[in-house]
């Protein structure tokens, strides 16, 4: 096959992959453990807090469940108006694209991703990691998320009700510009992110 029958027959599967999608009216507020709870928040003041007009941003997700391990790339753009976060299979095909403008959450994924995955929730540990720690205290419930001494650049925990821990560990003080970890204790997740210059 030359390489022009290959590039039709790529986008053909391109085409598709991207027609096997299903648009989703999600839910904003979400449980992120037995107790706490965490409603999304609009992107107005994160980014004057950020002292940013628009912020993007690459990065590569690598989420590991017990023995279980996927990695996508992920998009996410902020402006005063919308949260966008397009999530994409290491070579590229579109598995789901979030839009939030403070009040509703659309969805689009694709079917190969099947009914039980929740984008919303990695929309969820997006504002979590990048948001304020007051700001995002304000959407949640159920629990508190607070800063702690650890040997990393900068630690927060979400600790709810029962006890149940969430940890996000930062390689840099600058949130936008550090690696982050995040072990959901109760879950057995770690995810890890790293920004793609």
């Amino acid at each position: 096959m030359n390489v022009l029958s290959r590039r039709v027959v790529a986008l053909f599967l391109l085409s598709l992959l991207t027609a096997c999608s299903q648009q989703i009216a999600r839910q904003t507020c979400v449980p992120l453990t037995g107790e706490a709870q965490y409603c999304l928040s609009p992107t107005s003041t994160v980014l004057t807090d950020a002292q940013h007009q628009d912020i993007n941003l690459t990065q590569m997700v690598n989420f590991t469940r017990g023995q279980d391990s996927h990695e996508l790339l992920t998009q996410l753009e902020l402006n005063p108006q919308r949260m966008t976060l397009v999530g994409l299979a290491p070579f590229g095909q579109a598995l789901f694209t979030l839009v939030y403008d403070g009040q509703t959450l659309q969805s689009e994924q694709s079917l190969l991703l099947g009914g039980q995955f929740k984008a919303e929730y990695l929309m969820a540990i997006m504002q979590l990691i990048y948001w304020p720690t007051e700001q995002v205290n304000q959407q949640l419930s159920g629990g508190k998320l607070i800063a702690k001494t650890c040997n990393m650049a900068l630690c927060k925990q979400l600790v709810d009700d029962n006890g149940a821990l969430i940890t996000l560990t930062y390689n840099n003080i600058d949130p936008w510009l550090a690696q982050v970890n995040i072990d959901i204790d109760a879950a057995d997740i770690h995810l890890q992110i790293n920004p793609i210059e």
